[in-house]
């Protein structure tokens, strides 16, 4: 049972890591991504425009946690 709980644990901090709101926000963006390319829309657009938009909100919360 040990070396289960420290696989799902070694998930866990691989996927989350040490923000939840980037986790989360990427699982948003991939079903609005699948969602939208299953109705036929060109959807390519938006994982990128995702993952900008979350690295700079979770920098700009670090920083002004840091300062």
């Amino acid at each position: 049972m040990k070396y289960i709980r420290s696989f799902a644990l070694f998930w866990w901090n691989f996927i989350v890591g040490d923000d939840w709101r980037v986790a989360a926000g990427l699982a948003v963006a991939l079903g609005l991504t699948y969602l939208l390319t299953h109705e036929g829309v060109n959807a390519w657009w938006l994982l990128p425009v995702a993952i900008v938009l979350l690295l700079a909100g979770s920098l700009w919360r670090e920083t002004r946690r840091a300062s």
